[in-house]
């Protein structure tokens, strides 16, 4: 099934091509993973909410996020299952694509980003999380999402 990465209107708008569900599945440093990530439109259709579950082996690490815009920035606010959060704001990522969609967030650590982009076979969405550092981004997570 060849994406659709266009763009919808409205506050949302940049969010429309990931809305559904999503199933990645790979290898990491800590081992075989899978990976679903599912979008949808929720309170009216005013704000987005992700439902992430990671697979690794026999533990699984979930995240719930809302995505919306109740001022004039698409911001995120994020939970995990280990207790963290997080928010932040759209960000531009066109140095890893020109459609990409971007959020940075603040954390402990220091910047970091969450990155969305079709990949070059029309078919799969590209998702990297990266840690800016002194050289620029370094990226940790890279997973290819296809549509289920």
């Amino acid at each position: 099934m060849k994406l659709n990465w266009k763009k919808g209107r409205g506050k949302l708008g940049a969010m429309a091509p990931l809305l559904g569900n999503w199933e990645a599945e790979g290898k990491s440093p800590m081992g075989t993973f899978k990976c679903t990530r599912s979008f949808n439109l929720i309170l009216g259709d005013k704000y987005i909410e992700l439902n992430a579950k990671w697979y690794l082996g026999d533990k699984v690490y979930e995240e719930q996020a809302i995505i919306g815009a109740p001022g004039d920035t698409l911001s995120f606010w994020s939970f995990t299952s280990d207790g963290k959060r997080s928010e932040g704001h759209l960000a531009d990522g066109t140095d890893l694509h020109k459609d990409a969609i971007c959020f940075e967030a603040q954390m402990p650590a220091g910047l970091a980003r969450m990155v969305y982009w079709p990949d070059e076979d029309g078919i799969t969405v590209n998702f990297a999380v990266e840690s800016k550092n002194k050289k620029g981004w370094n990226r940790f997570v890279h997973h290819r999402y296809k549509a289920v």
